[in-house]
């Protein structure tokens, strides 16, 4: 069994992106540019932030956050959409979700213009994905095709099972991994309703659970020698830690990894990825090029 270790393949790339930024301002280009949106003080999403404006640093690109407090209004908010699409010394920008339950998050988000929309989640960037054009990727899904490259996974002709179909990792994971350029596999996605989910994991050549249910796959749903990707990020109460929990991902990882060829682990697996990708969408923002 060998151990994808996300946190050292996003170390790796974050100084293969510093030294590429570098390169760029030598040659007397401009040093990219993330933005990010930050509304009210949701505990999540200021670390996310926080460690997004930590990468920017290690990738030696300028960055900006704006802080909103949580009763900023829609058209406020929207305002300050126009004025980042506008801004042309900003590469790319994200608006860090979730918004408050007043603010349309679909709008705003189709707000944002698409050459700059480095989150990926625009429709305009959701559609060229799925038909293989040249796009800005969702982070989690471009993490994990990040990693099966490095770690040389051979995903052509696999049957890969995905568990979970949230815009924003089941379905891209999906169309990714059974498009020709990207992973060239056979693609069956389950959810809570399909009733033959165990059976189907038990036959995948490539797991990627993305189901948020701490520990759903078991030893039972998993074949001798699959690789198993686990997406999962759940808080568990946990008495020993300091903080009173601990994280916990979507696969019961003591008893399902000595099954496996290769696995993630939670935390240091997907997640320190998808910050990861997010660098390299603003790097090809910023070279004024869609990730291909």
């Amino acid at each position: 069994m060998t151990l994808i270790d996300g946190k050292n393949t996003a170390a790796e790339i974050k100084a293969e992106i510093a030294e590429k930024v570098r390169q760029m301002v030598a040659n007397g280009g401009k040093q990219p540019h993330l933005a990010a949106v930050l509304v009210g003080h949701d505990g999540g999403s200021e670390t996310y932030v926080k460690n997004k404006v930590l990468a920017c640093e290690a990738c030696g690109f300028k960055s900006t956050l704006i802080r909103f407090e949580d009763d900023i209004t829609e058209e406020e908010l929207l305002a300050c959409v126009y004025q980042l699409n506008n801004d042309p010394d900003v590469d790319g920008f994200i608006v860090q979700l979730p918004l408050p339950k007043h603010i349309d998050e679909q709008r705003i988000t189709e707000a944002i213009d698409p050459d700059k929309d480095v989150d990926g989640f625009h429709p305009v960037n959701v559609g060229r994905m799925a038909i293989g054009l040249p796009c800005f990727i969702s982070a989690t899904p471009l993490g994990i095709m990040t990693l099966l490259k490095r770690y040389n996974i051979p995903t052509s002709g696999k049957k890969c099972v995905v568990l979970g179909r949230s815009n924003i990792v089941g379905k891209p994971m999906a169309q990714l991994m059974m498009q020709k350029q990207w992973g060239d596999a056979t693609v069956t996605v389950c959810h809570s309703h399909s009733p033959q989910l165990k059976q189907e994991c038990r036959e995948a050549d490539i797991i990627i659970a993305a189901i948020g249910r701490p520990g759903f796959v078991t030893e039972d749903m998993v074949k001798e020698g699959a690789v198993v990707i686990d997406v999962g990020t759940t808080r568990v109460p946990d008495a020993t830690r300091k903080s009173g929990f601990r994280l916990s991902g979507d696969v019961d990882f003591e008893h399902v990894a000595p099954k496996c060829s290769y696995i993630t682990p939670v935390p240091g697996g997907v997640g320190p990825m998808t910050i990861c990708s997010l660098m390299l969408n603003t790097l090809q923002a910023g070279e004024g090029k869609m990730a291909k």
